[in-house]
């Protein structure tokens, strides 16, 4: 049976928003570190990262996600950091500061549908940002740590959410390709 690499995500559809977050992704190009920049069509804040399912499973996440209770909400994006950490940083992020509340609650509402469906719950600890950069090694770590700390307060601005979707992401020698595969309008 085919699987299908899938996720659940909120876009950042905002035209201003997403030319904010290029420019600091440029920004990071321009430090000489070795990264590997998220194209800007693929900007997105994950809720839940599914992996390579089934895809007779596809549909039945999708219906799953029918059950979210939501309302439209104001998304504001502040903050540059880093996980780990800014000293040793393997992934590049922007935070969410307004409406980081609904967005925990949208994965805590996430978890609960899709576990019925023999998804796990995530190890990890749910943390809303968006993923600017990937860090491939080491070199420039100084300059990048330096414009973590910089911009850790940095406002990028707002926008608002209206709705949640299922992706699928094809893997390509140029890059992963998303596309959706169900829309959830919130409201």
């Amino acid at each position: 049976m085919e699987r299908v690499r899938c996720f659940i995500a909120v876009d950042i559809d905002s035209p201003e928003l997403k030319a904010k977050l290029v420019d600091l992704e440029r920004e990071l190009e321009g430090l000489g570190c070795s990264l590997k920049l998220v194209e800007p069509e693929n900007i997105h804040i994950t809720l839940r990262f599914l992996g390579e399912i089934p895809e007779g499973l596809v549909s039945d996440v999708a219906r799953a996600l029918d059950g979210l209770s939501a309302k439209p909400f104001k998304l504001t994006l502040k903050g540059l950091g880093a996980f780990p950490s800014a000293l040793k940083p393997r992934v590049v992020w922007v935070g969410v500061s307004e409406g980081a509340a609904e967005l925990a609650e949208l994965h805590s509402q996430v978890e609960s549908l899709i576990r019925p469906l023999g998804f796990r719950p995530e190890r990890e600890p749910f943390v809303s940002h968006v993923t600017l950069a990937r860090v491939k090694s080491l070199r420039g770590l100084q300059g990048l740590s330096r414009l973590i700390a910089e911009r850790r307060l940095v406002e990028l601005g707002s926008m608002q959410v209206e709705a949640v979707k299922l992706k699928r992401s094809t893997l390509t020698p140029r890059g992963p390709v998303y596309s959706d595969i169900y829309v959830k309008k919130l409201g």
